[in-house]
Formats: structure tokens, C-alpha cells, sequence
């Protein structure tokens, strides 16, 4: 017998053995053959994307973004695997489509004498049945409907017959195909060199044209298609997006952003500029960062993420990794003029309408005595509370295992960090405020980082890049859903618009609290505990996102939103979309629990109030 034929022979029986665990136990497929080649299926599906060739280029990435690939060098050995797994899978799945992508010799239409981008060339070709035309059709639709960030596409059809580019379709027996063809745009001409940007724009819109075919495909059959053509999506994570994710989050776990920036001597700090008549700025002290900036950013940035497969879960991570320097970068900044910068390019500055609506508050809501001046629950009794809150929430899910510590190294008032809620020695709390702040607290930060833990990567937990906003937004309307949200509270939110805007704008420590005692009649020591908090580490402008971000959930709830996709983890706005592919392919739990806040009847009127359109000024009760 012929050696190659002996060659082609051992896989393809390998494979046979494959599909029979895929269908008959649900086993996910990922074989290697050497020199890169590999078939994956991670669930029976009605398709399979195929590359033929050696070069990791972007119709590479293409295929191997999707659930269901093969990529070979040999186009022989490609189409027995192919008729194979169509064959198993088109008896499994009632119809099956073979889409066969790949790039163009050329970008020819791209010259020297056009003095704009042209459009760029797409080329595909099909079988001659209603549903391999309607794959056709809706991948072209798909894929010219699509807004232009650098060129339009311009789709034509080629004839497979003839077309060298279509030999592996043309081998295929009985077997519904689509072949893709597009220009290489990504390269930059005359070069080796890419545009990745542009590359990873090209692999994201192809994958999603392609699963929009599927879908397509499957209704012109006659099968049942699905709710989005999303969920035609990979449903596992594979090794490598796990390996990165944890390489990420040890980096992350490495240190504790707010807690280096808070000040360790926030009460004599207090005392002090008592006593200089508020004219002079407190010393600060900061504890001592217990790693080497510099190295943590290299351990950061060796993590590689061009081999996660999946281009929606590269840029999660890859955002992920940014914010992660960002931060860093802060640190290493600390009590410098560079901090105020950096921690502007994290939060943004104060938007003029952010700052109006923060002075509308302040107007029209009573100025009330500061709360460090009223007999309050002590940090004993808080932490004792708290404790309470956390054991109900255990009694539902056991691997809710957060802890609370007093420490006398805070401010006062509550912090999160991780799965610990800490306390600080000075704290005095409201009797009235105290379910709120633990709603706060508890039933949004530390609800979210154990329901984040559940989904399988930690960067649901810590937080996907920017979920600090929504995450503070959601965390403010838990206290008015709780009954909780008082004059003096939103007042307190609106202020910290007003310091930042002010600290952004070059004041300095003493002026931005002349600005709350004197314009807007905040108490000495709340005014104080303020400014502390916005000049923290150099200048900090986190303190405006909690106004912006109720702002943005009310809105949300008012044009029909749900609450629910963001119990799942710690995620951000612009997330919405990425959170709602990932629970359509499968990727994502229900969350485990519920803010145990949403249970009541009070709870529940207060959120058809919100969902009906209101203000954050109206959401004061008492």
C-alpha cells in the first residue's frame, strides 16, 4: 500500500472513533496532526470552517475562532476529514454546511493612483441548492451591511469550476459549501508587515458573517434555527484562554489598587488640618507597595493572548491587560503630578452635564448636619451586621466565603477588597443607613465578585476592563432599593462630582474644600472626608463614577433594560453586548444569587419607579 495513503488512512479512523464520543457522549473533538493542523468540535454542530494552507494569517484566525474547524496543509487530506465529519454530522444534525475560507492572491483594488481607500474584494461561490444560496446571500448581506471603518467591502460571486480557488469544495460529494474569498487589506502593500487593528476587525466581522450564514443555511433547510446565530459560538473555553486568564489574575492579585492608594493616617490627617484652620494640607501616608512595579508589568505583558482562538475573549483579556498597566503605571506615579493624568486616562474627566446635574442636587436637596457629628452604630456593630448579611447569602450559596475585618488602617467607613469587606475602626454609621450601605456593599461588590468566581474565569470576578462605573452605579441604586437613600447620602455622591471637577481643574487641597464648606455648605468634616478621598495617592477622579454610573442604570432601567446580566459578574456598559454573545454561546451561568434586596415589596416598587423613568434626586426617601 501506498505509505501516504497509510498516513491519510491511521487519522481519518481516528477520527471516525471521534465522532462516534462526540455524538454519542457529548465529547469534545480537538485533534492534532502535526505542523499545526488540527480539528476541533466542541459540541455536534451543522457545520464545519475549513483552512487549507501553512500560513497563520487572518482567514486562519477566521476558522479557528469558530466552534467547529479544521485546518490542514493538504488539500486531499482536508477533504477526507471534511466528507467525514459531514457525513456523521449532516446524519446527527438533519443538514450540514462545509464553509471554506481563505484570502485572495491580491488586494487589486487597491493602486497607487486612487487617492482614497477603495472598496475591497469579497468572493464567494456555492452549491446550486436554495439553502446553500441562502447561506450565500446572507453572509453577503452580512458582510457589505457592516459600517466601514477603513474600506468597503464590494462582494462578488466566482464560478468554483473553474477557479482554483474552490478545489477543495469541488472534491467534496454530496455536500452543502460555501467558499469565502477576501483581500488581504490587513498587510500593508509591498510589505510584510500588518495592520493588527484592521486584522482583527477583518477576523471579527467574518466569523460573525459566517455564523449569520449558518444560521441562514439551517432555515432555508428546514431545521429549527436558532434564537441568535450567536449561539452557533464556541460553548468551552479552551486551555489557552484559561492559562491566560489566571496568568492575568495573578498579576491582578499581586495588589490592591485602592487600598494603595488610600491614605493609612486618615484621622490624624483630620486633626491636623483642624488645627491649621483648614488653610494648611494634611500630611498623607500610604502603605508601601510590596512588589516591584516594573516586574509585575512584564510578568503582565508575557502573557500572550494570540492563541485564545476566540476574538471577543482576546479582547476582553486584552483590555483587561491595559487597565492592569494603567494601574500599575499609577502606582509607580503615586504622589506625583503624573498620578492626576493617568488616573484621568482610567476614569475620565467630569463632563459638563455630569457636573450640572451634581450642582442641581446640592441645590435642591437640604443641607444636613455630617454624620460623624450624630451617635451612629460603631464599626463593631457593622461588622457584626455584616457578618449577618454574608451568613444569609452562605446559607444559599456555600462558596459564598467572604469575610469581614475591622481595621485601623481605613478611613471611615466600608471598603471591598476581593472577598473581604473591611470595616474601618472609625466608622460611624446611621441606624437608618445601615442596610443600605451593607446592600452596598455586600449585596452588590461581593455579590458580583462570587457570582464572577462561578463563571469560570477570574476576570469575571476582578472585572472586565472599565466595570467600575456600572459597578458603583448598581451599587447606589442597591441603597435606594433598600430604603435607604437619604438627602445626605446623594448629596455626599454629588459633592465627590464636584471635587473632582475641581481637583481636575487644578485646585488644590484646601481650595476644594473651601468650594464644598463655602458654595455648596458641606460640614468641616464631611467636606474633609471628601477632599481626602479625591486627593488621594496625588489626585484621584474615581469619586465622579458613582453619580455618572447610577445615572447610566437608571437609564438603562427607563428604556427597558434588566438588572439581571449584571448580577453574572463585574462587568461595564459597553460590555452589555460582549456579556449577552457570551450567555447566547453558552459561555456564561445564571448567576447563583440574586441581591437579596430585590426580595422585598418596598424593593420591588421602588424598581417599577425606576424602570417608569426617574432622576437620582428623586430617588430621596427620608
Amino acid at each position: 500500500m501506498n505509505p501516504k495513503v497509510v498516513e491519510a488512512t491511521l487519522p481519518l479512523a481516528q477520527i471516525e472513533l471521534d465522532l462516534e464520543a462526540l455524538v454519542r457522549d457529548g465529547k469534545p473533538i480537538r485533534r492534532e496532526f502535526g505542523a499545526g493542523n488540527r480539528l476541533h468540535i466542541d459540541r455536534p454542530l451543522p457545520f464545519l470552517c475549513v483552512y487549507v494552507g501553512s500560513h497563520k494569517n487572518a482567514a486562519f484566525q477566521i476558522v479557528s475562532a469558530n466552534a467547529s474547524y479544521l485546518i490542514v496543509a493538504d488539500i486531499d487530506f482536508a477533504g477526507g476529514v471534511a466528507q467525514l465529519v459531514a457525513q456523521r454530522m449532516r446524519d446527527h444534525c438533519g443538514a450540514f454546511l462545509v464553509l471554506d475560507v481563505g484570502e485572495l492572491a491580491e488586494d487589486r483594488f487597491l493602486t497607487e493612483d486612487v487617492p482614497f481607500l477603495p472598496p475591497f474584494e469579497i468572493a464567494l461561490s456555492s452549491g446550486d441548492t436554495a439553502a446553500e444560496k441562502a447561506a450565500l446571500k446572507r453572509f453577503a448581506a452580512a458582510t457589505a451591511g457592516r459600517e466601514a471603518k477603513y474600506r468597503t467591502p464590494r462582494v462578488e460571486e466566482f464560478n468554483p469550476m473553474t477557479s482554483a480557488e474552490a478545489r477543495l469544495l469541488n472534491g467534496l460529494d454530496d455536500v452543502a459549501r460555501l467558499a469565502v474569498r477576501f483581500a488581504p487589506i490587513y498587510k500593508v502593500p509591498g510589505t510584510e508587515r500588518i495592520y493588527p487593528e484592521l486584522r482583527e476587525l477583518i477576523v471579527a466581522n467574518m466569523v460573525d458573517s459566517a455564523l449569520q450564514a449558518v444560521s441562514a443555511f439551517l432555515k432555508a433547510s428546514k431545521l429549527e434555527q436558532p434564537a441568535t446565530h450567536r449561539s452557533l459560538g464556541r460553548r468551552a473555553y479552551i486551555d489557552a484562554v484559561v492559562r491566560a486568564d489566571r496568568a492575568i489574575d495573578r498579576v491582578a492579585s499581586t495588589f490592591d489598587f485602592l487600598l494603595a492608594v488610600t491614605p493609612i493616617n486618615a484621622e490624624p490627617a483630620w486633626l491636623a488640618f483642624r488645627a491649621g484652620s483648614f488653610q494648611h494640607v494634611p500630611a498623607l501616608l500610604y502603605r508601601p507597595l510590596e512588589f516591584e512595579v516594573a516586574a509585575q508589568k512584564r510578568k503582565l505583558y508575557s502573557v500572550s493572548l494570540d492563541h485564545l482562538e476566540d476574538p471577543l475573549l482576546t479582547k476582553l483579556l486584552s483590555e483587561k491587560q491595559q487597565e492592569l498597566d494603567l494601574q500599575l503605571s499609577m502606582l509607580a506615579a503615586r504622589e506625583t503630578p503624573r498620578f492626576v493624568e493617568l488616573g484621568r486616562a482610567l476614569y475620565g474627566s467630569v463632563e459638563p452635564s455630569l457636573a450640572a446635574r451634581a450642582r442641581t442636587i446640592l441645590e435642591k436637596t437640604p443641607r444636613v448636619a455630617s454624620a460623624f457629628r450624630q451617635k451612629g452604630l460603631d464599626a463593631d456593630a457593622v461588622a457584626a451586621a455584616a457578618r449577618e448579611m454574608i451568613a444569609g447569602y452562605r446559607d444559599i450559596y456555600s462558596d459564598f466565603d467572604a469575610s469581614v475585618e475591622i481595621r485601623g488602617d481605613l478611613p471611615a467607613g466600608l471598603l471591598v477588597s476581593r472577598n473581604r469587606l473591611l470595616v474601618s475602626r472609625d466608622t460611624k454609621l446611621p441606624s437608618e443607613r445601615l442596610t443600605a450601605l451593607l446592600s452596598h456593599e455586600i449585596g452588590v461588590h461581593l455579590l458580583t465578585y462570587f457570582n464572577g468566581d462561578a463563571q469560570g474565569l477570574a476576570i469575571f470576578r476582578n472585572g472586565l476592563a472599565g466595570y467600575e462605573g456600572m459597578q458603583e452605579g448598581l451599587a447606589v441604586l442597591a441603597e435606594y432599593l433598600a430604603g435607604g437613600m437619604t438627602a445626605a447620602r446623594l448629596r455626599q455622591i454629588a459633592a465627590r462630582v464636584i471635587a473632582c471637577q475641581a481637583m481636575l481643574e487644578g485646585a488644590t487641597f484646601e481650595e476644594t474644600f473651601r468650594i464644598l464648606h463655602r458654595d455648596f455648605g458641606l460640614d468641616d468634616r464631611n467636606g474633609f472626608n471628601i477632599v481626602l478621598r479625591v486627593f488621594r495617592g496625588g489626585g484621584l477622579s474615581k469619586d465622579a463614577i458613582y453619580l455618572r454610573g447610577v445615572a447610566q442604570v437608571l437609564d438603562h432601567l427607563k428604556n427597558g433594560g434588566s438588572l439581571t446580566p449584571f448580577w453574572i459578574g463585574k462587568i461595564s456598559a459597553s460590555h452589555f453586548g460582549a456579556i449577552q454573545e457570551l450567555n447566547a454561546r453558552g459561555l456564561l451561568r445564571a448567576p447563583r444569587l440574586e441581591p437579596a434586596f430585590l426580595s422585598s415589596d418596598a424593593a420591588r416598587s421602588r424598581l417599577k419607579k425606576a424602570m417608569a423613568g426617574i432622576d437620582p434626586i428623586d430617588m430621596v426617601e427620608t
